[in-house]
């Protein structure tokens, strides 16, 4: 019975993170479709109204494709895991200081009580 569980439980996990990825790729393509709609009407309308091509090619046609990139990439990397502040590294050696700091005092708290 137990282990039919914690496969029960690997599976809604794994469910889990197949939609965070899904989720992950329906904003990358959304990111590429918009923004190249978006640079195309912006490059084909300036040039409509008399701008050069070189001059139509500047930091706002380019703007929404930073800003939201920046998103996309933190969004990635909580799809992918990936944090360098905080690793599971990181996390491990956090809640081992915890424990052993429960520890502590559960030992403290012990011999004030006998």
């Amino acid at each position: 019975m137990e282990v039919m569980e914690r496969d029960q439980n690997k599976m809604e996990r794994a469910k889990e993170r197949l939609k965070e990825l899904k989720g992950f790729y329906w904003h990358l393509a959304a990111y590429i479709g918009v923004n190249t709609f978006i640079t195309i009407s912006t490059i084909i309308g300036r040039m409509g109204s008399g701008a050069d091509f070189w001059d139509v090619l500047d930091f706002g046609s380019f703007s929404i494709w930073f800003f939201w990139g920046i998103g996309l990439f933190f969004h990635g990397m909580k799809v992918f895991s990936y944090n360098p502040l905080f690793s599971k590294e990181w996390e491990k050696r956090q809640i081992q200081k915890f424990m052993e700091e429960d520890k502590r005092e559960a030992e403290k708290f012990g011999r004030h009580g006998r």
